[in-house]
């Protein structure tokens, strides 16, 4: 169990993950919290990194931080995904045992899991057979970060673990036009197409794919939870166990937002995997379950959108 007053270091505090993560343990009465913006300290850089954890000695930590995209930035700069997480993963990990960190917590993704990986995924599906391409570079940065950890734990009896959230979305999410994911990018498209009376939208692939999407303040609440009741070398899902398709979501986005046009769609883009469900099976074993149905966080995340204009832009 983390102590109240632990020393508690939240990697990636200005993301929506991290954000969300300082937001829970606040919440829970975690209250000796350190962060960096990355202006303070680049995670890439490992002599940085390692004069951070000497002077701070932080005893548990929430690697958060990330370089995350959807399907357009991931395909268009596959070197950068991979090369500036899986150093900034490394950094931060080999720091952290090096310096006697109590215990830390990897924040990967569901991207990590096959292609055609059986559904809903379980956690032992992990390098079974390929990758879905679109996103291969992050993926294989994530793996390596989880596998480092894994292999911590074997050889110097470390109690590292890892959490996979499905697709996220809620407040400091991301709204860039052609750098956010898909869930975002719907609502700043409906979002703009509603303000300019715009008679459609245009979007990306069939809509046949389906996706789970869990709201970031319920993931996080699931980060903190295994810090003090889990420890393996296995990674632990995160997510609702439910899903729908792309299309369906883009009805219930352009429903909350009230856009009443057409939607269109363009077959020549990317798809992306077929379908991606988790089976969240282990962490309600462990206690655990979502709080937050899909239209009412999406509700939460327009507000974040229309009150913080700033992070649109991005």
């Amino acid at each position: 169990m983390m102590e109240k007053n632990a020393k508690i270091y939240v990697a990636g505090h200005r993301g929506m993950v991290g954000s969300a993560i300082v937001r829970e343990l606040n919440r829970q009465g975690y209250h000796n919290i350190v962060t960096r913006t990355h202006k303070e300290l680049d995670l890439i850089d490992q002599q940085a990194v390692e004069a951070f954890f000497e002077a701070e000695k932080p005893e548990y930590v929430f690697l958060a931080a990330a370089k995350v995209g959807g399907i357009g930035a991931n395909s268009d700069a596959p070197a950068d995904f991979m090369y500036d997480n899986m150093v900034l993963e490394m950094n931060v990990i080999h720091s952290a045992w090096k310096h006697g960190v109590k215990k830390l917590e990897f924040l990967g993704s569901s991207c990590i899991y096959p292609r055609l990986a059986p559904q809903p995924m379980k956690e032992d599906c992990l390098l079974t057979s390929a990758l879905e391409q679109t996103n291969e570079a992050y993926a294989l940065a994530k793996i390596s970060g989880l596998k480092y950890c894994e292999y911590l734990n074997r050889q110097y009896g470390t109690d590292y673990i890892s959490v996979m959230p499905t697709n996220l979305y809620g407040p400091n999410d991301n709204y860039h036009p052609e750098h956010s994911h898909v869930l975002p990018a719907l609502i700043r498209r409906f979002h703009e197409a509603k303000e300019n009376g715009l008679p459609y939208v245009t979007c990306w692939g069939d809509g046949s794919p389906l996706r789970e999407f869990l709201y970031v303040d319920d993931l996080a609440n699931l980060c903190v939870f295994p810090m003090n009741h889990y420890s393996g070398n296995e990674t632990v899902n995160g997510g609702t166990g439910k899903e729908l398709s792309i299309k369906e979501l883009t009805e219930l986005v352009a429903k909350v937002i009230g856009y009443e046009g057409e939607v269109r769609w363009d077959p020549s883009k990317p798809n992306g995997t077929p379908r991606k469900l988790l089976d969240v099976s282990k962490a309600a074993k462990l206690g655990w379950t979502y709080r937050t149905e899909l239209e009412d966080g999406i509700r939460l995340a327009y507000e974040d959108f229309l009150h913080n204009p700033v992070r649109a832009e991005r």
